[in-house]
């Protein structure tokens, strides 16, 4: 079965297909949200703990952009919620899930940057070594693997089928 045979036997309108998809998006985003804020929090007790004064400036540099990321996140992440207010009821719904797809992309690629930046930075802190450049990017890599790669095989596959 195809994702068109199964769109088919939802039964569903145009209009329920969108409040689906709406539903379905916010819910992603509130998995996302939920990462990236326990780990913006975080990073936000980080310079009240006594070693923060002991960073190098790289390390400094990486702290400094991963809050920065963090913040971002979060705040891009509330965008289709505060755009689906702003526009509700004036008949938006596909655009909106749109604009929330795209954004919930660029979430997720900003979070597997955040997370890898995140175990980069505790590598380095920990150890003090260049391994958290190598367990950085291996996670970086991982996880374009899981979240991206595997995904598409999965359509390229079943465009064939």
């Amino acid at each position: 079965m195809t994702d068109r045979d199964s769109r088919q036997d939802r039964n569903e309108t145009g209009a329920e297909r969108y409040d689906r998809n709406w539903r379905d998006i916010q819910q992603e985003l509130r998995i996302t949200q939920t990462g990236t804020q326990l780990l913006a929090g975080f990073l936000l007790t980080l310079p009240f703990q006594q070693r923060f004064s002991m960073m190098s400036d790289f390390e400094t540099a990486v702290y400094l952009a991963l809050v920065v990321l963090a913040a971002a996140i979060s705040i891009l992440a509330l965008a289709p919620v505060s755009a689906h207010r702003l526009l509700f009821r004036r008949g938006a719904m596909r655009t909106l899930v749109t604009i929330g797809n795209r954004i919930l992309i660029i979430c997720m690629v900003a979070s597997a940057i955040l997370f890898s930046g995140a175990v980069l930075l505790i590598f380095e802190v920990v150890l003090q070594h260049p391994l958290g450049l190598l367990v950085g990017a291996v996670m970086f890599v991982g996880t374009a693997v899981l979240w991206i790669a595997v995904p598409l095989s999965i359509r390229a596959r079943r465009a064939e089928a």
